[in-house]
This record gives structure tokens, C-alpha cells and sequence, in this order.
């Protein structure tokens, strides 16, 4: 089998062309923005999928140089710190906490539903743990984590990966399922965004094609913040690696950002620049998810065995029904609340910049959510690992692994 291998420019190069070819699809392909698919899912799968026929095809097998994702990655969690202003947080406490509770809400029905399929299908019970909220929740490190203690205490064979095939799944649906799930939420009850006076607080996250009025020393200074908040953060996480409170790399550097933030404001020290932050935090998400979905192996969803696709697929399901059953309502059945769903699909099922993506996709089509860009970040990309930790070890306390 021949080999065409892309060093990093090239990948990078790909990455850029990805995201511009996702945008001239989605202009000339209704359905997409229908149904409101963000672009770096619709380029980057197409990319997959034309890497895929080569190898099955001309066995020509792809390889893209994937050092700049990490990087990208805790670049983009290092500006959702850098973004969060306590007081706007404490403005959107009660929504926060109770958006929390539908999460683990969720944590729980992950697991409980993979354990009972599981068992429905002859299957060993952990494998159904493995294909719920350790790698649909959790994502590709929480699933990697996961599955080698469930190798050494439980004897669960190549759960690496199967980690990472279930966890590279729900990236997939993460970013499928949750434009069509906000539209229909939206259509079915005539849902319109609330009147937002002030414009200031809608031209982050929420308005990522928004022209923003920026200056050259406002950059440099944004990006020596998010690098000692990658620096400082990943310092962090090697220190608490091992420990009870071990945490992965992205929450100390996002948690690094929101100190940084809020301590320079408190100090008078220094004011974030919000619009160099997002601007560089929506660059970061782009090239993240482009890189992420193009070098997907989609090969290797091929090898899951048909009891494990079949409960992935009841669990992609049961997302988009508890999104709309469970979450949309408890978070009051407005606009707010439908992006909120969005949201909640993306990194239900995938991570927090496929949520991102996915509420981006939508307020561009219907409107700005400033609720939901402050609430999803913070729950999806900081409280849910907590969470999902403590439910994934109550579950393993259960005498029904033997």
C-alpha cells in the first residue's frame, strides 16, 4: 500500500482549504443549511471520506500530521477562559446550575442505557460502559483513560480501541445531529431570539463572521495571554497527573485563562481584549475541527462489531431525544433553550468545540444566544469531566462486571 504523507504546513495548508471548501459547499447545498451542519463537518468529513476511498480503492493511504491539534485545541479552551467574566457568569448562575443537572442527567442515562444493551445483546457488561458516557461524553483522552483500567481490572481486550472508534463516532453525530435537533425545536414552536440591546456582548463566540474592530498590539498581547495560559495550564495538569484531583490538560488551561482573566481585571492590571480573544478562539475551533474531522479513519468505524454500532447508534438516538425531551424544556422551552440543545449535542455525543460549532451554525442562520455561549463553554468544557469521573466510577462500584 502506497503512503502520501502530509508534513504539518501541509496539513495546515489542508486544513485552511477544508474550511473554505465547507463554506462553498454549505452556500450551495440547501439542505446543509437547512438543517444547519457547521462547516469544518461538512468539509472535514468530505476529506475523510474521499482519504477513505483512496486507501479502499487506489490503496493509497493518507496521512495527515496532526502536532498542530493539540495546540489548537488548548488554544481554543485557553480563550474560552480568557473570556469568562465571573460577573457574567454569576448573571447566568441558576441557568448554569440547572443546565449542569440535565447534564449529568444525561451522564446517567449514557451508562445505564449502554450497560442495559449491553446485556440485552449477550455482550460483556463494561463494553456497554465503554460505548456510553466514557467515550461519547468524555471524548477521545476521557476514552483512552478509561479503557486501560478497564484492560487491567477488568480484562476487557483492545479497549484502547474501542475507545477511540466509539469516541471518533460520536464526533461524527455530535456534529449531525444537533442543527437539525435546534431547527426542529425552533420551527415546531415558533421560537425567535430575545431582543439583545447590547452588541457588545454578542460578538464572540456566538458571531464568528462578525467584523471586528481589532488592532495589531491587541493581538500580540492576546496571544502571549493564551500562550501562558497553555504554558502555566499544562504545567498544571503534569503536576496533578496521578493525583486524586488529576484533571485533563484542557481544563487547567481553561482554568489558567479564567483566573488570568479575572485576576488582571481585579489587579487593574490589564483589561482582555474581548474581540482579539474570540477572534483567535474562533481561528483556533476552525483549524481544530478541520484537522480533527479530515484525518478521521473512518476505516475503523468499519471494524466496530455490530452489537457496539448498534448500541452506538440507540445512544445518538437517545441524545437527540433527551435533547429535546429533557434539555430543551428544563432550560425554558424558548430560543435560549433550543441553541442550549445544540449545544448539548455536541459534546454529548463528541467534545465542547463540536458544541461550539454547532451553536455557531445556528445563531448564524436564526440569531445570537448570548445564554448559551456563556453557559456551554464552562459546563461542557469544565464541570462535565468532573461529573462524568464520579458517575463512571458509581457505575463501576455495580456488582455486575464479573
Amino acid at each position: 500500500m502506497g503512503i502520501m504523507s502530509l508534513d504539518t504546513l501541509e496539513t495546515l495548508m489542508a486544513a485552511s482549504l477544508v474550511l473554505l471548501l465547507g463554506r462553498q459547499i454549505l452556500a450551495r447545498v440547501r439542505i446543509l443549511r437547512t438543517y444547519s451542519i457547521p462547516e469544518p463537518v461538512v468539509g472535514g468529513l468530505l476529506v475523510a471520506l474521499l482519504a477513505f476511498a483512496l486507501r479502499s480503492t487506489l490503496r493509497i493511504d493518507v496521512r495527515f500530521d496532526t502536532a498542530l491539534q493539540a495546540p489548537l485545541m488548548l488554544s481554543f479552551f485557553a480563550t474560552i477562559g480568557l473570556n469568562a467574566d465571573l460577573a457574567s457568569l454569576k448573571a447566568g448562575g441558576r441557568s448554569l446550575i440547572v443546565f449542569l443537572g440535565a447534564v449529568v442527567g444525561l451522564l446517567v442515562m449514557q451508562d445505564a442505557l449502554g450497560i442495559g444493551l449491553a446485556w440485552v445483546l449477550g455482550q460483556e457488561r463494561i463494553l456497554g460502559l465503554l460505548g456510553a458516557s466514557v467515550t461519547l461524553s468524555g471524548g477521545h483522552g476521557t476514552g483512552a483513560a478509561w479503557a486501560k483500567v478497564f484492560t487491567e481490572r477488568h480484562g476487557l481486550k483492545a479497549a484502547t480501541e474501542i475507545a477511540i472508534a466509539c469516541a471518533t463516532f460520536g464526533l461524527i453525530l455530535g456534529g449531525l445531529i444537533g442543527g437539525p435537533v435546534a431547527r426542529f425545536l425552533i420551527t415546531r414552536y415558533g421560537l425567535v431570539p430575545k431582543a439583545e440591546p447590547d452588541v457588545e456582548a454578542v460578538t464572540g463566540f456566538e458571531q464568528p463572521k462578525a467584523v471586528r474592530l481589532i488592532t495589531v498590539d491587541a493581538v500580540i498581547e492576546t496571544v502571549a495571554l493564551i500562550a501562558v495560559c497553555l504554558a502555566v495550564g499544562s504545567a498544571l495538569g503534569s503536576w496533578l497527573n496521578g493525583t486524586a484531583f488529576e484533571l485533563p490538560a484542557f481544563v487547567c488551561v481553561l482554568f489558567v485563562g479564567v483566573v488570568l482573566r479575572n485576576g488582571l481585571a481585579v489587579l487593574g492590571w490589564y483589561q482582555v481584549f474581548e474581540r482579539a480573544v474570540s477572534l483567535l478562539g474562533n481561528v483556533s475551533l476552525g483549524l481544530f475541527l478541520a484537522i480533527a474531522l479530515m484525518s478521521l479513519r473512518l476505516g475503523d468505524l468499519a471494524s466496530l462489531a455490530l452489537p457496539l454500532f448498534a448500541i452506538l447508534v440507540v445512544q445518538a438516538i437517545a441524545m437527540a431525544g433527551y435533547a429535546i425531551l429533557v434539555t430543551f424544556r428544563v432550560m425554558g422551552r424558548n430560543y435560549d433553550a433550543a441553541v442550549l440543545a445544540a449545544g448539548h449535542c455536541g459534546f454529548g455525543l463528541g467534545a465542547t468545540p463540536t458544541a461550539i460549532a454547532n451553536m455557531q451554525a445556528i445563531t448564524d442562520r436564526f440569531g445570537p444566544s448570548h445564554l448559551a455561549f456563556l453557559v456551554v463553554p464552562m459546563v461542557g468544557a469544565f464541570f462535565i469531566d468532573i461529573a462524568n469521573a464520579i458517575v463512571i466510577k458509581l457505575f463501576l462500584l455495580l456488582p455486575i462486571y464479573g
